[in-house]
């Protein structure tokens, strides 16, 4: 990826806190969109100042096409969209809130959608393009209690599937990736730490992500590639 204009959504997330670095080692030029400073000063807390200095900050709300239309135009090219934002709540269908499951979808599957749309007309106009998204086991597996959460990542792998059967014959290609439970302080605090030894590595989606988003990559094309740990 060196050289490569990449765009790193939820790159300053609890995933991202492991992916970011692997990214910026390749010798990548990464934009990371935020919401909140706080955030860019937790990764800040974990990169070298030389690697930092090379990461480009710029205030974006994914789930707003406008915002990401905007973020996109301030890039100028993308080569690389490795797509990290997401998010789960819990809950039995009969109980769950209509907001929620929306809520869902507005986190997983919209901001999904309305990056890899703005990426891909960069990416259109070059002839050239790595598009990485993050679904979970549960697209594939749907599990009680997180039907909305499955439904979204199903749309995820789905919208993913189909880029790469758009983009067939040329030099972009789509894959997701279907994690597991992924070892992050959040996830060690929500469900409790006593099975983290068995769950995913960030570092090791790191490896994997930063391969589908490589030029070595490019026979590879709407994979959804499991990644469960010792789950």
């Amino acid at each position: 990826m060196k050289g490569k204009q990449v765009l790193l959504t939820g790159g300053t997330g609890g995933l991202g806190l492991g992916v970011t670095p692997a990214v910026v080692s390749r010798g990548a030029n990464v934009t990371i969109p935020y919401r909140l400073p706080k955030e860019v000063e937790r990764l800040k807390g974990i990169l070298s100042p030389a690697d930092f200095a090379r990461v480009h900050f710029i205030p974006a709300n994914l789930e707003e096409e406008a915002s990401v239309d905007h973020l996109i135009n301030r890039m100028g090219r993308v080569d690389v969209l490795i797509h990290l934002v997401g998010g789960f709540s819990m809950g039995k269908t009969h109980e769950y809130s209509f907001y929620s499951w929306k809520r869902e979808f507005d986190l997983n599957l919209n901001t999904t959608f309305l990056t890899c749309k703005y990426s891909l007309k960069s990416m259109w106009e070059h002839g050239y393009g790595r598009i990485v998204t993050v679904a979970s086991r549960a697209a594939v597996e749907p599990a009680a209690q997180l039907a909305a959460y499955s439904a979204a990542k199903a749309g995820v792998v789905a919208l993913t599937k189909a880029i790469a059967d758009e983009t067939k014959g040329t030099n972009i290609t789509a894959n997701v990736i279907l994690p597991s439970v992924i070892d992050t302080p959040k996830n060690r605090e929500s469900i409790g730490p006593e099975n983290a030894h068995k769950w995913v590595k960030p570092e090791s989606l790191a490896q994997l992500i930063c391969f589908l988003a490589s030029e070595a990559a490019q026979d590879i094309r709407g994979a959804a590639i499991p990644i469960y740990g010792d789950i």
